[in-house]
């Protein structure tokens, strides 16, 4: 969009609009149908079993044995043991309860990568439709919690490439205007990023492109 930006900013042109049965050709490439979902297919996700190993390696494994077995005794922090009633074990899956009234949550452990595949799944996946933060955070707290979880959906949020692709900014473009022609080559340059390209030998699948706006 911002090549687009510049390369159109060097015109002074009209635009007028042209109804789509007046224009067919050009309409018709305005609509691409491999955007559009011709067909869904609804895997079960894999989540809750990778939420139920992750326990064992997590601080919370403590607290899944003694709701599992009552009759066991196991060392719990005195902060698990104040909040030990809001807890309760189903089918291995560790639920909270933030207050009384509320419903029971899983509890999700402190792994990285498993929040950020929580987050994945209801944001980013044809069922989700990217929705944004507000949506997406109440999406995920509807099943799941752990502490400081409206930060981590924001952060992600932030950070989605396909919604700062896509979705409108915040603020209000400022308008577009002619840009002066160069007296010499290369005195005014202009720059943008390519990914997505075939890797090369180290990897890489990006470029910084320079092109001079005189030549």
């Amino acid at each position: 969009m911002a090549r687009w930006l510049s390369f159109f900013a060097e015109y002074n042109f009209t635009v007028e609009y042209k109804p789509g049965k007046q224009n067919v050709l050009v309409d018709a490439l305005s609509r691409r149908p491999d955007y559009e979902l011709a067909h869904l297919a609804y895997l079960e996700s894999p989540l809750y079993e990778l939420i139920r190993e992750a326990y064992d390696d997590d601080d919370l494994a403590g607290l899944v044995e003694a709701l599992s077995a009552p009759n066991k005794v196991v060392e719990l922090t005195a902060r698990q043991r104040s909040r030990l009633h809001r807890y309760s074990v189903v089918e291995g899956l560790l639920y909270y309860q933030v207050d009384g009234g509320d419903e029971p949550r899983i509890v999700v452990p402190n792994d990285e990568d498993l929040r950020h595949r929580v987050l994945y799944e209801a944001h980013d996946t044809p069922l989700s439709g990217h929705l944004g933060r507000e949506k997406t955070y109440t999406s995920v707290a509807r099943n799941f919690w752990w502490p400081h979880m409206y930060k981590w959906v924001r952060k992600y949020i932030q950070t989605c490439e396909t919604c700062q692709r896509v979705k409108p900014a915040p603020s209000a473009s400022a308008p577009l205007m002619s840009l002066p022609v160069p007296a010499d080559c290369w005195r005014s340059v202009s720059m943008d990023f390519i990914f997505e390209l075939p890797a090369d030998a180290r990897g890489h699948t990006g470029i910084l492109v320079f092109v001079c706006r005189l030549s």
